[in-house]
């Protein structure tokens, strides 16, 4: 059990983490914090709390406007920023589009940490999310460790449930892996996706596959093309918790998260989604696995769109 788990940000995903860490008794003090008026973040903290005794947790939890909420957390769960949502045109913003507002909210979130609880790692939830996690790495100058990003456990758990749903299998018996940037150019990797340990290919067709890999790549506009208003949240809460999990534990699980590369992949300075073990120090090691022709075309046209949102970043920081 954590001492302390802080979460920044208490929309859907906030709420859903909170209530969630608390059933799971992942943190003796759960520090939720949000700038917004009125007080969201005390709200929604008092709600949980009051909750408590029905799930037998006794854990403490406190919510603020004041960052201070979160000094001494061993962990930080960032999901402060504009959600992706339907514009009144019907379109969907790319999560590009959503830069220059959440990097300016992640300059904030980034001076708290760094005031509040500057050893703390930090799982950054916020989009766009290479981006993001990039800003976080340049304003806290922490051990590369210490930041990384939730993108490919979500988008590495949605291809699982296509799969799943087009074998009719159970989602246990379903491993795959989803590299790369978060965005369109995401690359889930077939040839590491087993059923049972056997290839996918044994139970699924070429033409079902190419189409369960296109709509997890445009899963989450999906969802929120459904919603209307907002984002997909309890799956991105559930794999911020997996990961959560993995370090409070030091369970040294393997989670394809987004972390910075250096060399590994052929990669150097990106923060990208690839396979780490996350233990208790946070990032313990990149798993690197061959690609095959295929993945690797679709792996560098992802690089490339992470780079080009990566410059972005700073030249908007210049």
């Amino acid at each position: 059990m954590l001492r302390k788990l802080a979460i920044i940000g208490t929309g859907n995903i906030g709420a859903v983490l909170i209530e969630e860490a608390a059933r799971r008794h992942l943190a003796k003090v759960i520090a939720a914090v949000d700038v917004k008026e009125p007080d969201v973040a005390k709200g929604k903290a008092l709600d949980c709390a009051e909750g408590l005794p029905i799930v037998k947790s006794d854990v403490e939890i406190i919510g603020s406007r004041d960052f201070s909420v979160i000094a001494g957390a061993d962990i930080v769960v960032n999901t402060a920023g504009v959600p992706r949502s339907k514009r009144p045109d019907g379109t969907i913003p790319s999560r590009e589009e959503l830069l220059a507002t959440n990097l300016k909210i992640t300059d904030g979130v980034a001076a708290a940490v760094k005031q509040n609880c500057p050893e703390a790692i930090v799982i950054n939830v916020a989009n766009p999310l290479d981006a993001i996690v990039y800003r976080l790495y340049q304003k806290l100058g922490a051990p590369k460790n210490r930041i990384l990003g939730m993108a490919g456990q979500l988008d590495s758990a949605r291809y699982r449930y296509f799969v799943a749903q087009a074998a009719k299998v159970s989602v246990d018996n379903v491993e795959a892996m989803v590299l790369g940037g978060h965005g369109d150019d995401m690359v889930p990797i077939r040839s590491a996706c087993r059923i049972a340990g056997l290839p996918v290919t044994q139970f699924i067709n070429e033409d079902t596959l190419a189409a369960i890999e296109k709509r997890t790549r445009g899963a989450g506009a999906e969802v929120v093309g459904l919603l209307g208003s907002g984002s997909a949240f309890v799956s991105p809460a559930w794999a911020a918790l997996d990961m959560v999990e993995a370090i409070a534990y030091d369970r040294r699980k393997i989670i394809a998260s987004c972390v910075l590369l250096e060399g590994e992949f052929g990669v150097n300075g990106l923060f990208v989604g690839v396979p780490a073990i996350l233990g208790k120090n946070g990032v313990e090691k990149v798993i690197e696995f061959p690609l095959n022709d295929a993945e690797k075309a679709a792996f560098a046209k992802s690089m490339a769109a992470v780079q080009k949102t990566v410059n972005e970043v700073k030249a908007m920081s210049a």
